[in-house]
């Protein structure tokens, strides 16, 4: 937090001034989300199902490979997903197939069947896979893997049938994990990669990344499609559920927590990421909301 010139400002507002802060900062970050998923529905042509599909996708990877997962979710679309949805191996095949990277590791039994499962699926909804340049494999950690993500990511879409009624339905942390926590196939549990072994353990999405896609999904998700069908009530809830998730930890929070902020929930972690990313890295100290105090 050395540079940030506001530090001792910071530390010296008081509890409930600093939080009436954070509450309007995090409210611009959601604003700001709101026009972003607005987008991404004209894009799907005003499909709920779709924009939830894709930005799920999309917040699988927080960094270097956002952009590869929301094209992935875009080549494979939901709805196309959703025909195949008794299938966890169909759903499964569409997404590792879909994503290309099946051609740079060695294979086994279970990797031979998603080939040829993808063959089939492929010529049957006429698709072609990604490119391997379109991922960005370097430094990827083995629980980040983007392989091992898509197989999590099929168990959630076949169990779950992800649909934008159960992200509306979510009203404490708990019902986020619930909808999120879910385990890859029994082979990814001595795997991280295709037919490369490793001492077995279940591929979980854990309670961490289940509250980030609470954050960055379900809680955006919610106030976009209260504004479309006008349930004012639902935006409340959102609201409150981003109060009650646990505020995150980033190379943001960290600084401030560092400094001696303490960050509550998530709406305050939020706010702090805004006012990092959108004021201090931006110079724009005189339009900063610390700038009145």
């Amino acid at each position: 937090m050395e540079r940030i010139s506001c530090r001792n400002i910071i530390l010296n507002t008081d509890t409930q001034r600093l939080y009436a802060i954070f509450h309007k900062v995090a409210k611009e970050r959601l604003e700001r989300k709101h026009n972003d998923i607005l987008q991404i529905y004209n894009d799907s042509l005003k499909d709920w199902n779709q924009t939830s599909y894709e930005i799920l996708l999309k917040m699988m990877d927080v960094g270097i490979n956002k952009a590869a997962y929301q094209h992935l979710a875009r080549i494979i679309p939901y709805r196309i997903i959703l025909r195949e949805v008794n299938s966890p191996h169909a759903v499964e095949s569409l997404l590792l197939g879909g994503s290309g990277l099946l051609s740079l590791y060695p294979e086994d039994d279970y990797i031979l069947a998603i080939k040829e499962e993808w063959n089939h699926l492929a010529n049957k909804y006429e698709l072609s896979p990604m490119r391997l340049t379109d991922w960005n494999l370097a430094r990827v950690r083995p629980y980040n893997h983007p392989v091992l993500r898509l197989a999590q990511l099929a168990t959630l879409l076949h169990n779950k049938e992800f649909l934008v009624n159960r992200i509306i339905s979510c009203r404490t942390p708990n019902d986020v994990v619930e909808l999120f926590s879910v385990e890859a196939a029994e082979y990814w549990n001595d795997h991280f990669i295709p037919a490369v072994e490793s001492r077995s353990i279940p591929k979980r999405l854990g309670r961490e990344k289940c509250y980030i896609l609470g954050i960055n999904l379900v809680v955006p998700i919610q106030i976009a499609y209260s504004y479309n069908i006008g349930r004012h009530t639902l935006r409340e809830d959102a609201y409150e559920l981003l109060c009650t998730i646990p505020a995150e930890n980033n190379r943001y929070t960290r600084q401030w927590q560092t400094a001696g902020v303490e960050l509550e929930n998530a709406m305050a972690s939020q706010a702090v990421i805004q006012i990092v990313t959108e004021y201090c890295q931006k110079d724009r100290c005189e339009q900063c909301p610390f700038a009145a105090k």
